[in-house]
């Protein structure tokens, strides 16, 4: 039959057969009969992908997981290299995967899963492609590779999330790749949206990238199905504030930070408003009794959604706090003593000369300090341009002024003597 390309008839030959062995319990038997009708010389792409997919219903029915493990190995010998039954593959690989990883075996999970580029096959469902891919990085994440779980990461577009999948899908042309249904078990794009972010967050939280964290919620957050229940978006909303607090001072933080106080939905969480608006208002902010009002807060995230937020999240509070500070200070002083300033920070001359220092070496603000004077210059050195510019620009003024002032004593002049001529 399948020299005579006999299409339907060689498919029903080859399902018969397994449904034969299948139905006998012959498990060998439907292994050596798999491997053997692969390679019968001619045989036609369509029997074998019928006697993959066939196969495929069968592992789910197997008596043990020894058999199992051998069926989804001998389907997978068969399917290696077949460009026609890649997807079936890609499906096998994953099963396989979850078997080793309930096995603790996370390591070689994550290697077989590696394996299969999902993103170059064109009839796979963008959905199941997205979800593969996750699944890469979650194994990733599990076994600690963090860099190969970046690379992986990078693969998916945040952009894809954006798309509406409530549009009519187009119909395909003549020569298109018929792209096939997603099984069931497949999550929906919004849920899978809400999968990458959690699996983004673990990434940033092994970097302590708090900024990239708040940006993450901030996605969530957007999802309607989170801001429809108040018992889900609470909780986000709550980790976008304290992550905006934590991350460094730059404009991308300004920028969220001035979006997230006009959100209404910040009303519902008073303390967090207040808190917000603190960083806001150029004001020197008290450590001690900051810390005396938010710490049950503080503490109270560990037991909500995405958990707690670092060993390390009471360190950088205060030294987001104390960096606050500083800018006030600079903004209002262009001299300052060391003594003084250590007063406005509640610290030590020695702990605030640290993180001036530091801030100065990170760009965040230009200072220069006179140790010998233990005097804090705050002002930005104007090179002989500049100087001379300015200089310039102050004389027009002054000119400006004095030309008016001659306006106005000639006007009153005039007025007078035409007053003594009435």
């Amino acid at each position: 039959m399948r020299f005579a390309g006999d299409v339907a008839g060689t498919k029903k030959a080859v399902t018969d057969i397994l449904q034969l062995c299948f139905e006998a319990k012959d498990w060998k038997s439907l292994n050596e009969q798999i491997v053997n009708l692969s390679k019968k010389r001619g045989q036609l792409k369509q029997a074998v992908t019928a006697m993959v997919q066939q196969a495929m219903q069968y592992i789910d029915e197997t008596p043990d997981l020894e058999t199992r493990i051998e069926l989804i190995k001998t389907l997978n010998s068969v399917s290696a290299g077949k460009i026609y039954v890649e997807i079936e593959r890609a499906r096998l690989i994953k099963k396989l995967a979850k078997i080793k990883e309930e096995q603790g075996l996370i390591a070689e999970a994550a290697d077989l899963m590696q394996e299969v580029a999902v993103e170059t096959f064109g009839a796979m469902a963008k959905t199941e492609k997205i979800a593969f891919i996750l699944e890469q990085v979650r194994l990733c994440l599990d076994r600690q590779d963090y860099v190969r779980a970046q690379i992986l990461s990078r693969k998916i577009s945040p952009r894809v999330f954006d798309i509406d999948s409530s549009k009519e899908k187009k119909k395909p042309k003549e020569g298109d790749n018929v792209v096939e249904e997603p099984p069931a078990d497949i999550p929906s794009l919004l849920q899978l949206k809400r999968i990458y972010y959690e699996l983004m967050i673990r990434y940033y939280f092994h970097n302590n990238d708090y900024l990239e964290i708040c940006r993450c919620y901030k996605a969530i957050y957007e999802i309607p199905s989170i801001r429809e229940n108040p018992s889900q978006w609470i909780p986000v909303l709550r980790k976008i504030c304290w992550y905006l607090i934590l991350a460094p001072h730059d404009p991308m933080q300004s920028s969220l930070l001035n979006s997230t106080l006009e959100d209404k939905n910040l009303s519902e969480i008073p303390k967090f408003r207040l808190l917000l608006k603190q960083l806001v208002t150029m004001e020197v902010i008290q450590w001690t009794s900051l810390w005396n009002s938010y710490k049950d807060e503080f503490e109270n995230e560990k037991n909500m959604l995405g958990g707690s937020l670092g060993d390390k999240a009471a360190e950088d509070l205060k030294q987001r706090i104390i960096e606050h500070n500083i800018l006030v200070v600079s903004r209002y002083y262009s001299r300052i003593t060391l003594k003084r300033l250590a007063e406005l920070l509640c610290l030590t001359v020695e702990e605030a000369e640290k993180h001036l220092s530091e801030m100065v070496v990170s760009k965040a603000l230009v200072a220069k300090i006179d140790r010998p004077m233990g005097i804090v210059c705050f002002q930005v050195a104007k090179d002989s341009n500049e100087i001379l510019n300015s200089w310039a620009v102050n004389l027009e003024k002054l000119l400006d002024l004095v030309e008016k002032s001659c306006h106005q004593i000639h006007k009153e002049t005039m007025v007078h003597k035409a007053a003594l001529k009435v």
